[in-house]
């Protein structure tokens, strides 16, 4: 196993734990939709954003490493 195998995975394993983040912010922005509170509501989804933008910001962090393993590993 190269260094560029290793960083295929590694970001396969970031990818996959955005894809989960991403998942459980739907989950939690859906049972949120339900509350009658109103501020209970806006600090779930205050939450549910912050994880959201994080989620995202590791999928694209885990896909550019895929690419870079790929191309540099020819």
């Amino acid at each position: 196993m190269t260094i560029w195998d290793g960083l295929i995975w590694g970001g396969t394993a970031l990818t996959a734990l955005g894809l989960a983040a991403l998942c459980w912010c739907i989950m939690t922005a859906a049972r949120a939709k339900g509350l009658k509170d109103d501020e209970a509501m806006r600090q779930i989804m205050r939450r549910v954003v912050a994880v959201n933008m994080a989620a995202l910001a590791g999928s694209v962090f885990g896909l550019m490493f895929v690419i870079l393993g790929i191309i540099l590993g020819k």
